[in-house]
């Protein structure tokens, strides 16, 4: 593999004049700014922990695309959803998950937002929904695909973005889920964040195509889109569409948005710097971050000076310092609530939940 990628495609349309852009105020952009500063300086600290031996279980950093993120949920209305992979906490701090909570569970307190027993692929919060990070490949496919479905049933204008990873699309499930979405228009929107590496393998050496992943959705007659990940207002402009199609004809759509992680599959993957050089690590972070890149928009734009962008990063990391000392200072799941957070009916006592035969038949 070459040292540096080659660089992406030339985006020549306008997206800050997109109708959805164009009427962003000074707040809004800004806002945006410090949730992508939050994403990633959570991300930062969950490093340092779980280099210390503080954390278990696997840690799935999002670092690198917190524009896609940040970007998307931006447009979420009351009746939009959102279900995600195993790389879940920019998803999760971009719809309002608590930081302090969030930073707990990657520790296993019971103050976690999961109470301790998810750990980092497992981040839940029906409340905002978020319908949670899941650990198998693909496996979250179908079921965003039944969020779309409730959504129709209920006769509901909204719609699920359904995040996977370029490594997913070659899962079964997900071309299952396609072909479903297909045949009963459902109001779901996949979204492929395409960060170049399924794990250690390229995308050049997993996924046989013609020109992007998103192209695929062609053999279903689903609509399809590439967007730029580094560029906030494409995001938006891009998902969007989608979302319109979504709400206005319930129709499923394909988004492919091209991003980049700066550290491994996950922080155990030892090789992360084998597959992939250096220098192509350090180009992106030089050329192609998108923090850096909306730092520089918004002091181009004159909302924001060096200064004040500098002082509202000392904030977020206060912030995340003070969560990351709430999770210290929890305490570990009891013993005896092992049972407790397995089946929602058994919690709540419902009829259900009182008999065996409701799980497991006669």
């Amino acid at each position: 593999m070459s040292e540096t990628k080659e660089e992406p495609a030339v985006h020549q349309v306008d997206h800050a004049s997109a109708a959805i852009n164009a009427t962003l105020g000074a707040d809004e952009k800004i806002r945006f700014f410090v949730e992508m500063l939050r994403i990633r300086r959570f991300e930062q600290a969950a490093l340092k922990y779980y280099n210390q031996g503080k954390m278990g279980g696997f840690l799935h950093l999002y670092i690198g695309q917190e524009a896609v993120a940040v970007g998307t949920v931006s447009l979420m209305g009351p009746h939009d959803h959102v279900i995600t992979a195993y790389r879940d906490h920019g998803h999760a701090l971009a719809v309002g998950m608590d930081l302090k909570a969030c930073m707990a569970e990657l520790f296993g307190r019971a103050t976690g937002c999961s109470h301790g027993k998810g750990g980092s692929m497992h981040y839940f919060a029906p409340d905002k929904n978020y319908w949670g990070g899941h650990g198998i490949v693909a496996g979250q496919t179908p079921l965003g695909l039944g969020l779309a479905y409730g959504l129709k049933y209920k006769g509901l204008k909204g719609a699920c973005l359904c995040f996977l990873g370029d490594g997913a699309v070659n899962q079964g499930a997900y071309h299952e889920s396609l072909n479903l979405a297909a045949l009963w228009k459902l109001p779901v929107i996949y979204v492929i964040e395409n960060n170049q590496y399924s794990m250690g393998t390229s995308l050049e050496r997993s996924s046989a195509m013609r020109n992007c992943l998103a192209e695929r959705a062609e053999g279903y007659g689903i609509a399809w889109d590439v967007a730029n990940g580094e560029d906030l207002l494409e995001v938006r402009a891009k998902t969007w569409n989608a979302i319109q199609r979504a709400h206005e004809e319930s129709l499923p759509f394909v988004l492919e948005v091209d991003t980049y992680r700066y550290y491994g599959h996950s922080v155990a993957d030892a090789n992360a710097k084998k597959y992939r050089s250096a220098e192509e690590i350090e180009y992106y972070k030089t050329h192609h971050d998108p923090i850096r890149l909306w730092r520089k928009h918004l002091i181009d734009e004159k909302i924001l000076s060096g200064e004040t962008a500098d002082e509202l990063d000392a904030a977020v990391k206060q912030e995340v310092a003070e969560a990351v000392q709430f999770a210290l200072d929890s305490e570990d799941p009891a013993p005896e609530s092992i049972f407790e957070d397995v089946y929602w009916e058994v919690d709540n006592q419902t009829e259900a939940g009182g008999t065996g035969r409701h799980f497991f038949g006669d």
